[in-house]
């Protein structure tokens, strides 16, 4: 098979780092700490960072644990009051890491301080609350940025880029599924993302926020579905407040209910024709971190696996139908942003290099006072999916998109 055609980016000269932009990070459990240590060696990976970040504060409701990130990360300091963080003229940038359940206070708070607001999806417990946050950031003229991670992944940029310059030709089919089975273990306990009054949905906006955005970013938009929802474990072990991780697996204690959905499935029409089929569970067994999907199109087709998010299997035309069929293809330095963390093909990235990609593409946002893309607007049109999946369900019906917020 000929090699796709594809042309890297630009590369820029190192230059020495001189601004800085100060950050408060709201929310120390483990995605607050991935905040923190993105921020933290951004500057090693990308020598060329506009703005330097420097860790100010971070914030949790757990005293202990706001104190021993503030020791691992090197925050100045720590405390108890997020209205603090917001409030310290020191910091120009609201990190949101919190449960969802706060996101709208915090994301409010933030915007009308002037201060740029990073949020980790869903961004909200619901489509209202979406465009709470939303309607927060433009109205004052702040900066968004939204926790869509995946996106970064190089071999993905490299795919949009072949669909983008058409070498997959008119997209046909598009398929995902992200199955991650943190809650399979009936004794998982009953943390903050299995109760609707914390989280507001399950895997529709833990698991599915990240498909969706994936297939809008990958194949455009959509423009209806039909969806199905179903909870497997109703009762799970409470949960020791201010310890552990959803991934915690409990004891013999006492149950709570679990108020919100482990599965969710859907068809799709996308608005270019295409035809699609998304999947989520977190309570299967088998894959750990399943995030896949597939995309044909009528010259060519591709497919992913986050579990091995280091290969790309892809099929483009040749002319010679005796070799046609997947090619499997390594990331290297020749994908989008491969090289600033390992210098030849073979050696993996991680995910955890996601998220320094994530907050580098946002500092580089905020330098060129432009808002770029992941902000909280595409959060709102995945959250319009959200809306039309959950009347789906209801109904038992094909939804249109718009129409159903």
């Amino acid at each position: 098979m000929g090699k796709p055609r594809f042309i890297p980016e630009k590369k820029t000269k190192a230059r020495n780092v001189t601004e800085t932009i100060g950050i408060g990070v709201l929310g120390m459990g483990w995605m607050g700490n991935v905040h923190g240590r993105s921020y933290r060696n951004v500057a090693d990976r990308f020598p060329d960072v506009a703005l330097k970040p420097r860790l100010v504060v971070c914030a949790d409701d757990v005293e202990s644990r706001a104190q021993m990130a503030q020791q691992r990360l090197g925050f100045e300091k720590s405390t108890t009051d997020w209205q603090a963080v917001v409030d310290d003229p020191a910091v120009d940038v609201i990190n949101v890491a919190a449960p969802n359940h706060l996101h709208v206070d915090l994301v409010k708070a933030a915007a009308s301080r002037g201060k740029h607001v990073f949020c980790e999806k869903p961004v909200g417990r619901s489509f209202q609350e979406a465009i709470l946050c939303a309607d927060a950031v433009r109205e004052a003229n702040v900066l968004s940025w939204v926790g869509f991670n995946y996106r970064w992944v190089p071999l993905l940029q490299y795919l949009q880029a072949l669909i983008q310059n058409g070498q997959l030709g008119t997209i046909t089919h598009y398929r995902s599924r992200f199955f991650a089975g943190y809650g399979s273990h009936p004794q998982s306990v009953l943390s903050w993302r299995f109760q609707r009054e914390f989280a507001g949905t399950g895997v529709l906006g833990d698991l599915m926020s990240h498909v969706l955005d994936m297939a809008l970013f990958l194949a455009g938009p959509i423009q209806r579905v039909v969806a199905n929802q179903h909870t497997y474990i109703s009762e799970r072990p409470l949960a020791t407040p201010g310890a552990g991780t959803h991934f915690t697996i409990g004891n013999d204690g006492p149950l709570g209910a679990v108020s919100n959905e482990d599965y969710v499935s859907a068809l799709a029409q996308f608005s270019n024709g295409a035809q699609g089929t998304f999947e989520v569970c977190r309570v299967i067994r088998g894959p750990a971190c399943e995030f896949a999907l597939e995309v044909n199109g009528t010259l060519g087709a591709a497919r992913w696996n986050f579990e091995r998010m280091n290969e790309l299997e892809l099929d483009l035309p040749t002319g010679d139908r005796s070799s046609s069929g997947f090619t499997r293809i390594l990331a290297g330095p020749e994908h989008p942003l491969f090289g600033q963390f390992n210098p030849g093909a073979g050696n993996p990235m991680g995910y955890e290099d996601l998220k320094m990609i994530e907050a580098y593409r946002f500092l580089e946002s905020i330098a060129a006072d432009e808002q770029r893309q992941p902000g909280l607007e595409e959060m709102r049109r995945v959250a319009q999916l959200f809306c039309a999946l959950e009347k789906s369900s209801e109904s038992e019906t094909w939804e249109n998109v718009n129409a159903a917020t």
